[in-house]
């Protein structure tokens, strides 16, 4: 048993909570006088005496629902060398991530229920809840589509051709059709951005069906979104923290380590992705984490690979750059981090409420510190964001009530 004491959630109101076999057991309005106190049903609070627990001082913290990525590439099977189920999951959780979803583009691809029954053990042994993402066509080659209720059997929760879109417009309404027909919602990936989201939007509008659009980047993209769910299509749709923080003029400055797929776009496609995060049009963060060696990631721009690592920096850049910035209060970004992804994959998590997973996180929202990709957890080091100065740190992960060492 643990409480965690003295903490304020994220309306601005002081809280305690009570965790208990994996399980938020209670939450009550924190005494503010230091002692250990447990909540009862009438919602007054009693002495502990006898019963063990641990207590956390969370003074000066935010008490939050542990971050819920729908979006993340830890490269197992197949390319361990850049980073693995273990590692990437153990920079999820010193950035706050308790949920985590892997993509399939691995080796071999996630387009079978074998090789998700495989991966199991590990992800049994995650430091977080680790859930797959599946292919939609075998070997992610945009022909054939997969077994698709053979694939949600063996526990995907989405589908997706992360890192090769779909040219195919029949292959993917029928993908669309089959989805509905299972309750699986696709993810798209759009390489021609804008063009290929309003295809895939169409689609979806056609046969009714679910669709979320992975990463938008561009302000052309947040207008198709918006306009779709005006005319009541079911689409939802992510960005990542790069995405409304950095301009294509890192390119300039740091080569391949900015480089990403969509890539950086300009100040305007910034304030439009903003401007998205407020009005809704846009309804989740998530990091599009992308490991890569430092081999790689040393070519010239063009031969290098694509994508940047982002767990550990996601909280602090999306506090940085839209909550001291001023477009958001607390509570609205940290619901694009837990709640909103949570609902659009049908997760128990992103919530701080009693007989929910005890999956939470404490974190100075003021706190300054400095990237070091020397520091993390991950294997990789490709971010853009080394050296740069965020406002926003965690300090305290509990996964299933157990709370996870973050220090280097």
């Amino acid at each position: 048993m643990t409480l965690i004491k003295n903490a304020t959630d994220v309306f601005g109101e002081r809280v305690d909570v009570l965790i208990e076999d994996g399980l938020i057991a209670g939450l009550f309005p924190s005494r503010g006088d230091g002692s250990c106190v447990l909540g009862t049903a009438d919602g007054k609070s009693g002495d502990t005496g006898a019963v063990p627990m641990s207590c956390v001082d969370a003074t000066g913290l935010i008490v939050a629902p542990g971050l819920v990525d729908m979006h993340v590439h830890f490269r197992e099977p197949g390319f361990e060398y850049k980073e693995d189920i273990l590692t990437g999951s153990a920079a999820a959780a010193a950035g706050g991530v308790t949920s985590c979803c892997y993509m399939a583009n691995t080796s071999p691809v996630l387009d079978n229920a074998d090789i998700i029954k495989s991966l199991s053990g590990r992800v049994n042994t995650a430091a977080v809840n680790c859930f797959p993402v599946g292919a939609v066509t075998l070997g992610l080659e945009g022909k054939v589509l997969t077994d698709f209720a053979a694939l949600k059997a063996a526990g995907v929760v989405a589908l997706s051709d992360d890192g090769i879109p779909i040219r195919d417009p029949e292959l993917m309404e029928r993908a669309l059709q089959l989805a509905k027909e299972l309750d699986l919602l696709i993810i798209s990936h759009c390489e021609d951005e804008a063009e290929m989201a309003e295809r895939d939007v169409y689609l979806a509008e056609k046969v009714n069906a679910r669709l979320h659009i992975a990463h938008v980047s561009l302000s052309e993209t947040v207008d198709i979104v918006r306009r779709a769910k005006a005319r009541g299509v079911m689409v939802t749709a992510e960005t990542c923290p790069h995405y409304f923080s950095l301009t294509s003029d890192e390119v300039s400055k740091q080569g391949a380590m900015a480089c990403m797929n969509p890539p950086l776009a300009a100040s305007r496609d910034i304030d439009a992705v903003i401007k998205g995060l407020c009005d809704g049009t846009i309804d989740a963060i998530a990091t599009d984490h992308a490991p890569h060696s430092a081999e790689e990631k040393s070519l010239p721009v063009g031969r290098a690979p694509n994508g940047i690592i982002g767990l550990e920096t996601s909280l602090g850049v999306s506090l940085t750059y839209l909550y001291h910035s001023g477009f958001m209060e607390l509570s609205e970004v940290i619901a694009l981090m837990t709640t909103a992804p949570a609902r659009i994959l049908g997760l128990e998590a992103g919530r701080l409420e009693a007989g929910r997973p005890a999956d939470i996180i404490l974190f100075d929202p003021n706190e300054q510190w400095t990237v070091d990709a020397g520091l993390f957890k991950s294997k990789a080091h490709n971010t853009p964001f080394g050296g740069k100065t965020l406002k926003g740190k965690v300090r305290h992960t509990f996964v299933r009530g157990e709370s996870i060492p973050l220090q280097p």
